[in-house]
Formats: C-alpha cells, structure tokens, sequence
C-alpha cells in the first residue's frame, strides 16, 4: 500500500507543476516584493494546516521576514464564528503585509475570518487549498463564503474531497492524506522561486542557515539584525 500511496504523492507533485506554476510564480512575486519593500510576510493554518504554515518559518533555508501566527488551540474553535477575528487582532498585521492562508476545506470561520480580516487591514492574500474539496462543501461561515473567494492568488493544492487517496479492500474509509505533502511543497516553491525573483533584483535574500551547520549562529544573526523590530517571533532553526 505504501508504493500506492508514493504514486499518489508523485502524480499529486505533477499535478502542481502541471497546473499551478503561474499561481505559485504570482505568489512568489508577491513574497518577494514584500520583502523588497521592508514588510512582512505571515502565514496562517489552523488544524493540520498549521503544518503546512510552520514548514517555511524560522528553519533552514527559509527567509527571516516570514512568520507563522499559531493558533494555540490547534483549530478546537475552528468552527466557532468570531474566533479567527479575535485571533488575528492579537497579532502585529499591518497594510502592505502579506499573509498566506492554508485550509484543506477552506469552509471553516476560522481561515476564513483570517483572510477577511487580513484583507479589510490591507494585506495581500495567498490561499493554498484543494478546491475539489472546498466547491464540494458548503461554508460554515454565516456568510456563506469559502476561503478561496478571499485570495488575492489562489493556489490548488489538489488534494481530493476528504483528502486520503489510498483504498483498501472491505473498508468504505481511505488513508493517506495527500494535502500536507502538497502544502509543504508549494509552501516551498514559493520560498525558492521568491529567493530568485529577489536575487534578480539585486536584493540580497535573507536566507537562514540550519543551526547544526558550522558558522550558523554568526549567519543568522546579521540576517535578523535587519528585523529587530519583529523580536517578538520565537525563533528555532533546524
């Protein structure tokens, strides 16, 4: 079952090369910008999703304006209504931010409110969600909206509705879900092509080092010299 799952997982990455470079390009170019421009970029999962938003912050490779809001709840209230706007008011946002909002579904208030909140601020959205799933469902939100109607560049992770891929004869439920693996690599992709469009500008990336490599502590800390003002962020490189 497990060279099932892996065929999924290499046909998913297909997927994504094959129908979402031009939205991971435009929200590459929006990361990039960005940082070009001395804001920041944020990003938001709740549930499982806060995998997915974790994976590029603050561990090699990734770029120091880039922080992930937690929700310290792990997505317990991500069906309660007013619990993502309370939420997102906590945090330090501002106009001209970029967040990127990940949600499999894309039907809970929570994402959802994250993204609406985000918007009326003045901040960029990437959404990264299986719209299979998410035009399968109806909102759970009073307005009837689903998380993708709120971003400025949608990116479809492909992930089915239900999100496991792999069947198993004389059970209905399948297994292996597919939405982490592909979240993790958009999140990734980018990271990597706003690394380019950065270096193309002669702006030098801000790339963290892993804190096992030789030389790291000296590296990072002149990176995030350039963002003293964000040092409320926890920081941890791997």
């Amino acid at each position: 079952m497990h060279k099932e799952y892996f065929n999924y997982i290499v046909l998913g990455i297909k997927n994504l090369e094959n129908t979402q470079l031009e939205n991971i390009d435009k929200a590459a170019e929006f990361v990039g910008q960005t940082i070009i421009n001395g804001k920041h970029v944020f990003t938001f999962g709740s549930g499982h999703s806060q995998l997915v938003a974790r994976e590029v912050v603050e561990r090699a490779g990734g770029l120091v304006p880039v922080y992930h809001l937690p929700d310290p709840i792990w997505g317990m209230a991500e069906q309660i209504e007013g619990y993502g706007k309370r939420l997102i008011s906590q945090y330090p946002i501002k106009a001209d931010d970029l967040i990127i909002v990940i949600s499999n579904s894309g039907r809970n208030p929570e994402p959802i409110e994250v993204a609406q909140e985000a918007k009326e601020i003045g901040l960029k959205v990437i959404v990264i969600t299986s719209l299979q799933h998410s035009k399968a469902v109806k909102s759970r939100h009073s307005s009837g909206k689903l998380l993708f109607e709120f971003g400025d560049v949608v990116i479809d992770n492909g992930a089915p509705k239900g999100d496991a891929v792999v069947s198993f004869k004389g059970i209905s439920t399948k297994a292996g879900a597919l939405s982490t693996i592909m979240g993790t690599s958009i999140m990734n992709a980018i990271m990597v092509e706003a690394i380019q469009y950065l270096l193309d500008r002669d702006y030098s990336p801000p790339i963290l080092l892993s804190f096992n490599v030789d030389g790291s502590e000296e590296h990072n800390n002149e990176m995030m010299s350039r963002y003293k003002e964000m040092k409320w962020a926890p920081r941890y490189f791997f």
